[in-house]
């Protein structure tokens, strides 16, 4: 029974006598919200694919910019793109988005509902739920601030003299600020992203509520899929590491048993950069996240190109098969979120215990010499390490001596291991649309995130898609390719069997699926040809041909390949 499941999860949060009145609070969101979710696909499959974006990123003069993205939309996505992933829409103070000034208002800059409302007409939307923190702009701290008894529970008050070495620090900034209130006392509050971004406090039931009804809001209108931004950090616990912790992963849990019963085929996706193993931690025993972001792909696809060598990358992803999981994650809707390029760098956390350090720092020298820039974040002993690379993904994979065609075959192989890897692919707009390092972008705001953010204006970039050769049409057009073949084959099911095949270090392989409906898939990593044996006949789908047991793939040539 519904109530009993949640009674449960709040007594585990907030104490049993606690739990009925906060269960009854909980029970009346899910009356309020009943009804008024749109009906979704109850799951994803090989057709599901998605474009991360902005909701600026495609503008024209005097147009709200969610007006101008459905334009680019309709004509340049349908045929390959299911979902389109909008990073943080609403009004917000800084770091482009994620210090939300109020979670339930959209930007105004960029439009409103309505115009959500028209883009989900055609395309299953993904929002993002920046949760861990808010603006320090917003009414719900200048609320705390001034002494409004609501928000008083709101927010993580902090002694500045107790031991905080063993939290998790994404940033080398510092951990608590200091605020003065209307009243005159000073308070320190936790702050673990900016002083902008002031951490909101789950241990006050008030503010579970607030999330759960900001949840529903964002099913109500079109949010399919709903990000969950940096959600590893939303419960604190004095000397621990005050990420992952088990209440963390039960509130989770809670909003999918809710999720689940007012808005079902709604997706819920976390957003954990950090190791391997307590990345998909959030897959909990299936009831938990629908999909995870799959970090270690980035970094180790990326590796693997710039080393020419698959083995790392080979080694790791064996792991990842269905049957490699419990039995309740091969039973649930579960899968993982794979990605290469995003709004944010390419991490580095991710290959701790993948990549030695020799390597991480191979990558760090690289991205340095290709115009790039790298965050670091501060250890608990005092030092600093690589946290993210701060650099356009095509920019990372190919070198600036490169002639055009060139770094459209590099790009595209990678990209081909996107498409292949047992999950669903998200593509960000830049690397769809064969974007490089905008340098000025990134000097003129002195942010280095920025490498990879920049504005497209939606004439200025049609004009470049349909110059013939150019660098965005060649990668545009044949991404396009390649999502409407891929949405065709079973063999690409999010469900379906992944096997990793070894066909030498310059080649990285699977095979997905089985029987009839299996696919070989092989990429040439290198700038050398690689002759490989697939064991049978076959029809290659990327080209049409027909190949042989034997075949020789050129550099950068990738194939999937139907025996």
């Amino acid at each position: 029974m519904l109530a009993n499941s949640i009674h449960e999860k709040v007594a585990l949060l907030y104490g049993e006598d606690r739990a009925e009145a906060i269960t009854g609070d909980i029970l009346s969101l899910v009356e309020k919200w009943k009804g008024q979710v749109p009906t979704f696909k109850p799951w994803v499959d090989e057709s599901t694919s998605y474009l991360i974006t902005y909701g600026d990123s495609f503008q024209k003069v005097d147009e709200p910019t969610l007006k101008t993205m459905k334009t680019f939309a309709d004509r340049y996505l349908k045929d390959a793109i299911s979902n389109i992933h909008i990073l943080p829409m609403f009004p917000y103070t800084s770091d482009d988005g994620f210090s939300v000034v109020d979670y339930r208002k959209v930007n105004p800059e960029l439009g409103d509902w309505p115009e959500l409302n028209a883009l989900a007409e055609q395309f299953d939307l993904m929002y993002d739920c920046v949760i861990n923190h808010i603006s320090k702009s917003s009414d719900w701290f200048q609320g705390y601030l001034a002494g409004e008894e609501k928000y008083q529970n709101y927010f993580v008050e902090a002694d500045p003299a107790a031991d905080y070495s063993s939290v998790t620090r994404p940033r080398t900034l510092p951990l608590l600020t200091p605020f003065t209130k209307a009243d005159g006392s000073e308070v320190n509050v936790w702050t673990t992203f900016s002083e902008d971004q002031v951490d909101i406090n789950f241990a006050a039931p008030e503010v579970l509520l607030e999330s759960i009804d900001i949840l529903m809001m964002y099913a109500a209108n079109g949010g399919r899929s709903i990000r969950l931004d940096a959600i590893g950090f939303i419960w604190k616990v004095l000397k621990t590491s005050c990420i992952h912790l088990p209440q963390a992963h039960e509130i989770i849990k809670l909003w999918r048993l809710l999720l689940d019963e007012v808005a079902e085929g709604t997706l819920l996706i976390t957003e954990t950069n950090v190791p391997h193993k307590e990345n998909i931690s959030y897959f909990g025993q299936g009831d938990e996240a629908h999909m995870v972001y799959q970090f270690p792909l980035p970094p180790l696809t990326l590796h693997a190109f710039l080393r020419e060598d698959s083995t790392t990358l080979s080694k790791w992803a064996a792991d990842l098969t269905r049957e490699a999981m419990a039995p309740e994650f091969r039973a649930s809707k579960t899968t993982f979120f794979n990605f290469l390029a995003s709004h944010d760098g390419v991490g580095v956390r991710p290959t701790e215990g993948i990549l030695n350090d020799s390597e991480r720092e191979f990558l760090v020298s690289e991205t340095f010499r290709k115009g790039g820039k790298v965050n670091f974040k501060a250890n608990t002993d005092g030092s600093q390490s690589p946290y993210e690379l701060n650099i356009n993904y095509l920019s990372a994979l190919t070198d600036p001596a490169d002639d055009v065609e060139t770094k459209a075959r590099k790009f595209l192989a990678a990209q081909s291991v996107l498409l292949s890897f047992i999950g669903v692919p998200a593509i960000y707009y830049h690397s769809f649309l064969g974007s490089e390092n905008d340098i000025e972008g990134m000097e003129s705001s002195g942010i280095n995130r920025r490498i990879n953010r920049e504005k497209l204006e939606l004439n200025q970039l049609e004009t470049e898609l349909a110059q013939s050769g150019s660098l965005r049409s060649l990668v545009y057009q044949e991404l396009t390719r390649l999502l409407s073949i891929r949405k065709t084959l079973k063999a690409f099911s999010p469900d379906s069997a992944q096997k990793v095949l070894d066909l030498g270090k310059g080649v990285f392989a699977l095979q997905r699926g089985e029987g009839l409906e299996s696919i070989t898939f092989a990429v040439n990593m290198t700038s050398d040809e690689q002759a490989i044996e697939l064991g049978s006949d076959g029809i290659d789908l990327v080209s049409g041909d027909g190949v042989g047991r034997e075949l020789t793939l050129k550099p950068y040539q990738f194939v999937w390949v139907k025996i």
